[in-house]
């Protein structure tokens, strides 16, 4: 029987990759009508659909867990109809805390496409490197900066309301 970890992981090209991400950003939109932080992913599987989708919850179902990545996970791994989501990639509009990198680590997700980098809380590559940590059993490959500017502006637009 073939490793699951053997998926071939498919190649991402610049517009595949500022695409999905415009979706993961159409994602986080929907954060805001709840009052939570717009943070949008999906997750792409091995043949290209969007298997899973998520945008921050926290405020809306008081679940501290409930972060756009941890939900978009649950959902591919539903449709997968197991927790490897080996050969997927995760797209997510700001780098993704030590909880998600954790949960990204756990899911065996191979690849991670990230728009704006988090120099507080980032665990994938700015305040820490979890997921691509040598002591850790499995790597993640990191393309971090897709759309930058628009993700961070979502987080700059929603903080300036909020902070007035």
């Amino acid at each position: 029987m073939p490793d699951p970890a053997d998926q071939p992981i498919p190649v991402l090209d610049r517009a595949e990759r500022e695409h999905l991400m415009g979706l993961a950003m159409a994602e986080a939109t929907l954060a805001t009508a709840t009052g939570d932080v717009p943070v949008g992913a999906i997750v792409v599987g091995p043949d290209g659909t969007i298997i899973g989708r998520g945008h921050n919850a926290r405020e809306a179902t008081g679940d501290p867990t409930a972060h756009a990545e941890v939900l978009a996970l649950r959902e591919a791994a539903q449709v997968v109809g197991e927790w490897r989501l080996s050969g997927c990639t995760l797209v997510v509009t700001l780098e993704p805390c030590a909880m998600c990198a954790g949960a990204i680590l756990l899911a065996r997700v191979p690849r991670l496409v990230l728009g704006a980098w988090d120099a507080k809380a980032g665990a994938t590559g700015s305040v820490w490197d979890l997921v691509r940590d040598r002591r850790m059993n499995h790597r993640v490959e990191v393309l971090g900066g897709v759309r930058e500017a628009e993700c961070a502006q979502q987080l700059v637009e929603f903080f300036a309301q909020h902070r007035v």
